[in-house]
């Protein structure tokens, strides 16, 4: 029998030869692309490099849309900010039935934590330091979008940051790059299964491709400039990972390497991506990222859009440099047809694979946009995984969890507003529907009273920039006095309050770089007020980036870092608060003193002078400051729990080993309180003595485990020759034999040791 796809080709493709015997062997994917490609004009083929935004394209009026004629003409290989199975079926039906070549679209959107059902920010997900769940999360996001007809998502961001003034740290996993790696691969296998031609899988695209999490001074799009050792041992594994894990899109970033903007960087975008890596879909530029290369300084629209064709990418987001000059550079001789013709080549592949020649409306499924959004299922699973994000930074006396019979005074700017709970980069996320604090609270306890406290920030126009995109925090119209004096006199026959305070969802994410990292000054003012009251404060911090806590860790009994949850957020802290679920997450990104420690992160490297295990103390002519100790607020992996956890006992099963062989490293861990709780096991190497120097500790693997009331495990590690490797002065990835030091604990200060040794 002829397949569906040679059918759906002979009728869609008329001059594309397909064999009408049954006995006729089928054509493979490059016989297919190479076929359609031959019947290609050159502006079909440049058409397909073309990814405008879909605008406010409404369904009816599709076909008159501009779009629409670009569609016609075969001038737009995808669209992308549109959703809902309506609109995309209308559009897809243009392409595939009105253009010459019948091609059908790709449909991508910034599904970054979620759909609908949404999720916490990337950088709460990673605290949970569990992968499984991380994958879910990106299961049930390509679950939805594919259900409303995307077919592509714009993410896992895999950027390593150790700059929290950077905004965009709230979309990754945060400074590490082991764990950044092995989140990398967990959500491109969510989004994108085992077979892409599954109706429930989409593409996905790792970002940004490369070091855009490096900034100067920690300010959005800024120049980033470092070495290459750097590159491969610090900032390039995430990227790799992902591409390992098989993924079939990468974005580029907007920032400079070695110089040239990475849009346009033949070094980056062939030599390390494809020739070093083997990656083999397209990449795709970030909005506009063609046409901002002329305020870099590299050359007019013609030119940078000819630099980054030949660079190795295939698509144009937004800034039609493509379409607009490609044919011209062509004649001119600047670029050639193989040129066009590979990027041409790459977008069909993806398209191919996905299935969309068989079945172009295989994302417009009605049913499935009925009854697979949003579900009860993906929201319980929501529930879950924001629970483990959460990071118990404080919890003195015992405040948490709290018994229900007490009577709760709940303050704050975030406790009662739904639009900001599921963070920066939630398009697609009916905000209205999250779940409030005040709204979970109340389903344990009839005794909440509530006040707003304070405004976001004593200054309109930096709520403003801050609330953007539809996240009012609604000012309060009140002064602040009066707005303080409200939540002074709710609090005063309280038995515990709680401050819901922090960041709101704008304050991070893109574009939104800061220089004060601390909690604006209005809602310091409230907490200061509120602890002349003399009652335990919880203070719930809502937060996308690490921020300065000093002042609020000695104002607060208890400190529950939450981020931003997702949709399901009010449910989540309320089961924690009240002890239905134990906080068991980590900090995958430092939280510095004060803003002067930046960049700060756990994988530093010595100095000749350093200030040793003098924690606290100033000596001159030793590498440390006159005004703040070195050691952060709270260090990499940190966070406490409702249970009490003790490691001892560590041991190797062998002090030295060869190349191939590995070392088992076993700790005992007990849950030595009267709660069950789960716990991060965290395991540090250190590479005593390398040819380059080499950080003080680098996490080397991690286990979650659960242990009930006063059991005890015993956790073990393998650790093998590929977990010593490093990339050394000449970019070669080697173990050298020497000493290895193996720290296990409940974060980066690990004080538990045991040596290896790596023989020659």
């Amino acid at each position: 029998m002829i397949s569906r796809l040679f059918l759906f080709a002979s009728l869609l493709l008329p001059q594309l030869f397909v064999a009408q015997t049954k006995s006729a062997a089928p054509v493979t994917k490059s016989q297919f692309v190479e076929n359609l490609l031959n019947q290609m004009t050159i502006d079909e083929k440049i058409g397909q490099l073309n990814l405008p935004s879909a605008g406010d394209i409404v369904t009816g009026a599709a076909q008159n849309a501009d779009i629409a004629s670009k569609i016609k003409n075969g001038l737009v290989g995808g669209l992308f900010n549109i959703k809902s199975v309506a609109k995309i079926k209308e559009i897809q039906s243009i392409a595939v039935q009105k253009s010459r070549l019948k091609i059908p679209l790709l449909f991508g959107m910034d599904v970054i934590h979620g759909y609908e059902t949404t999720f916490p920010i990337p950088l709460g997900l990673s605290a949970t330091f569990n992968l499984e769940a991380i994958e879910r999360s990106a299961r049930i996001a390509a679950i939805e979008a594919s259900a409303d007809g995307i077919n592509w998502t714009f993410s896992p961001m895999v950027d390593i940051s150790r700059d929290p003034r950077w905004g965009r740290i709230s979309e990754g996993s945060g400074e590490d790059p082991y764990l950044g790696s092995k989140i990398a691969a967990a959500m491109v296998k969510g989004y994108q299964g085992s077979d892409l031609r599954d109706p429930r899988t989409i593409l996905a695209c790792v970002k940004h491709f490369a070091l855009y999490g490096a900034p100067e001074a920690g300010r959005e799009y800024n120049t980033v400039d470092m070495s290459r050792i750097r590159m491969y041992n610090d900032y390039f594994p995430p990227y790799k990972a992902a591409i390992d894990a098989g993924v079939a899109t990468v974005m580029a970033s907007f920032n400079e390497v070695d110089g040239v903007p990475a849009t346009a960087n033949k070094w980056l975008m062939t030599d390390v991506l494809r020739k070093q890596w083997g990656f083999n879909g397209f990449v795709v530029t970030d909005y506009t990222g063609i046409n901002e290369m002329t305020e870099h300084g590299i050359g007019n629209l013609q030119t940078v859009s000819a630099l980054a064709l030949k660079a190795g990418v295939q698509m144009d987001m937004v800034g039609e440099g493509f379409i607009n000059t490609l044919k011209k550079s062509l004649e001119e001789g600047k670029i050639t047809q193989n040129d066009i013709d590979q990027a041409v080549r790459l977008i069909l592949n993806a398209k191919y694979d996905l299935g969309l020649f068989e079945d172009p409306y295989k994302y417009c499924n009605e049913k499935r946009a009925k009854t697979e959004i949003f579900t009860p299922e993906h929201r319980a699973e929501a529930v879950k995984i924001a629970e483990e994000s959460f990071v118990l930074l404080k919890n003195n006396n015992q405040v948490l969890p709290l018994n229900p019979k007490q009577r709760i005074a709940l303050v704050g700017p975030l406790a009662n507003n739904a639009v900001n709970m599921a963070g920066t980069w939630s398009v697609a996320t009916k905000q209205e529907r999250s779940i409030t604090l005040i709204d979970g609270l109340r389903t344990f306890s009839s005794t909440i009273t509530y006040a707003k406290g304070s405004n976001l920030d004593h200054d309109p126009a930096f709520e403003e920039r801050a609330t953007m995109f539809g996240k009012s925090l609604n000012r309060d119209s009140r002064t602040a006095e009066e707005l303080i004096k409200e939540a002074i006199e709710i609090s005063k026959n309280a038995d515990v309050i709680v401050a819901a305070l922090g960041e709101s969802a704008e304050m991070s994410g893109e574009s939104s770089s800061r220089t004060n990292l601390e909690i604006p000054l209005a809602q310091k003012e409230l907490l200061r007020e509120l602890k002349k009251l003399n009652k335990p404060i919880v203070l719930v911090l809502f937060t996308g980036r690490p921020l300065v806590l000093t002042e609020e860790i000695e104002l607060a009994d208890t400190i529950l870092n939450v981020w931003f949850p997702g949709s399901e957020a009010g449910t989540a802290i309320a089961n924690t608060l009240f002890g239905k679920s134990n906080p068991s997450g980590k900090l995958t990104a430092t939280f510095p003193r004060n803003v002067g420690q930046v960049p700060i992160y756990y994988a530093a490297k010595n100095t000749g002078r350093p200030l040793g295990n003098k924690e606290g103390k100033f000596e001159k002519f030793k590498s440390n400051y006159l005004d703040v100790r070195n050691e952060p607020l709270f260090p990499f992996g940190y966070g406490l729990s409702y249970s009490t956890f003790e490691y001892k006992n560590i041991s190797a099963s062998k002090t030295a080993f060869k190349t191939n062989e590995e070392v088992e490293i076993r700790v005992d861990v007990k849950n030595s309180s009267k709660i069950d709780g789960s716990e991060v096991v965290q395991l540090y190497i250190r590479d005593v003595v390398g040819s380059v120097t080499r950080p003080l500790r680098e996490l080397k693997g991690f286990q979650k485990i659960a242990l009930k009331a006063g059991e005890a495990k015993t956790v073990t590690f393998k650790i093998s020759t590929e977990d010593l490797k490093f990339y050394n002065s000449d970019l070669n990835f080697v173990a050298e034999p020497g000493t290895f030091e193996v720290y296990v604990g409940g974060n980066s200060d690990a004080t538990l040791k045991v040596q290896i040794q790596l023989l020659p």
